[in-house]
């Protein structure tokens, strides 16, 4: 067999238009806020290799578990296939990890540059390849907060139920919140190496 490249090959891809509605976005907005929430952490989460570093990541988190919210993960996983498969090109492409419902609070809630793979390989299998993200309340509510990307030099600023897809090892962060809250659905997507 021989492999080939997507014809449109890109390492951020956003959607033209939401995948999630109004609605849909209030649903993972309230299982999220029932859901035992945590401070965020740096360095995969091991305390080794960061822990919480506010300097770094200011935001709350809880994880959605798979069987909760099955029709959600199902929508996603398909929209993840079709970008991978249209951009990407990565094979063996599955869910690997609970989503995660994040919180950004306004005066300086912010994620600083940081990849969403561990590029030692150590804490992985499965390698994450593509992340997403899918703000859920409208940008009405809350300003600051845009997505930017260093490699590609873009920043973005996604409507409420728009997803980016985007490839694990880009360097990204999330700017400070300055008004308000943003609420968002992370989630990432791999396989074996």
């Amino acid at each position: 067999m021989n492999p080939t490249e997507p014809l449109w090959k890109s390492l951020v891809v956003e959607t033209l238009q939401p995948i999630f509605s109004p609605k849909q976005c209030q649903m993972v907005i309230d299982k999220g806020l029932s859901l035992k929430a945590e401070q965020a952490k740096v360095g995969m989460g091991h305390d080794t290799e960061g822990g919480t570093d506010l300097k770094k990541r200011m935001s709350t988190i809880s994880w959605i578990p798979f069987k909760e919210m099955p029709e959600m993960y199902n929508q996603i996983e398909g929209q993840m296939l079709r970008a991978n498969n249209n951009h990407f090109g990565y094979d063996g492409m599955r869910l690997t990890e609970p989503a995660q419902f994040t919180e950004y609070k306004a005066p300086s809630g912010h994620y600083s540059w940081h990849m969403d793979c561990d590029v030692t390989g150590i804490k992985q299998p499965p390698v994450r390849k593509i992340s997403m993200i899918i703000p859920l309340v409208p940008t009405t509510d809350y300003e600051g907060g845009e997505i930017e990307f260093m490699q590609e030099g873009k920043t973005i600023k996604l409507q409420q139920g728009q997803a980016v897809f985007f490839a694990s090892f880009l360097q990204h962060r999330v700017k400070a919140v300055t008004r308000g809250i943003r609420r968002s659905l992370v989630m990432w997507f791999g396989g074996l190496l």
